[in-house]
């Protein structure tokens, strides 16, 4: 699985206009809502499983990333939004530094399989510190997306 398979390049927000972690989340449910992704489910609820999920430990990996990330039974296929923030948001990371890159991910609660190949992809890109790197430096949503597509093509797959 590529990391362009499951991002939704409509749900990409270049300059999260949130300054916490809550707010960055709700943000990228809403993105992904507007985009046609959560089915019927309300994004409210949505919104919350990944708060709660988030409340159980913290998904700031470290280099400032997050992968806020939840399984819900009204999710029809694993389906990530890609958020940016220029002033950094707490996410209680693992390095205690802020996060500037959030990639959101939500799998159907009975599809475990492909929620860990989507975490795989997605975590495979955020080891590269290329990646990292240029994801953060990022202005335009069009940047977003070549800077995945270009992962993509440079992982071989």
């Amino acid at each position: 699985m590529k990391l362009s398979d499951i991002v939704c390049f409509d749900a990409v927000i270049p300059q999260l206009e949130a300054d916490n972690r809550d707010g960055a989340i709700a943000e990228l449910v809403e993105a992904l809502h507007r985009a046609g992704k959560l089915g019927s489910v309300d994004p409210k609820q949505i919104t919350r499983a990944v708060v709660r999920r988030e409340k159980e430990a913290s998904t700031g990996i470290g280099k400032g990333v997050a992968v806020p990330h939840v399984k819900h039974a009204g999710i029809p296929q694993p389906v990530a939004a890609v958020g940016r923030s220029e002033k950094g948001i707490d996410f209680a990371s693992l390095d205690k530094q802020p996060v500037y890159s959030v990639i959101l991910l939500l799998s159907p609660a009975d599809d475990a399989d492909r929620h860990l190949q989507a975490m795989e992809a997605i975590f495979e890109n955020l080891n590269q510190d290329d990646f990292r790197r240029f994801l953060r430096q990022s202005q335009t949503a069009e940047q977003i997306r070549e800077t995945i597509l270009d992962a993509d093509e440079g992982a071989g797959s």
